[in-house]
C-alpha cells in the first residue's frame, strides 16, 4: 500500500457508489486511509487520488480533502 492520508472533509456519496444513497456519509473528518493510485483529474488538471479508508472502501479524493500523515 502507499503512504497513509487523513481525510480533512466528510467524504459522501457523489454516485460513484451504487450501494450507498446518494450523499451517504463514506467517510468521516480524521479518518485515515492509504493511498492506493494516483491520477490526473483531466478537466481541472489536478491531481487525484484513489485512498482506502478501511476495507474494500476505496474513495477518490483531491488533494485538498486529504492530509499526508
Amino acid at each position: 500500500m502507499g503512504p497513509a492520508r487523513q481525510a480533512l472533509v466528510d467524504l459522501h456519496n457523489d454516485g460513484s457508489f451504487p450501494d450507498a444513497a446518494l450523499e451517504a456519509l463514506l467517510v468521516n473528518v480524521g479518518d485515515v486511509g492509504e493511498i492506493v493510485q494516483v491520477g490526473t483529474h483531466t478537466e481541472e488538471i489536478c491531481r487525484s487520488y484513489l485512498v482506502e479508508f478501511g476495507e474494500r472502501l476505496v474513495v477518490g479524493c483531491l488533494e485538498e480533502e486529504i492530509l499526508p500523515l
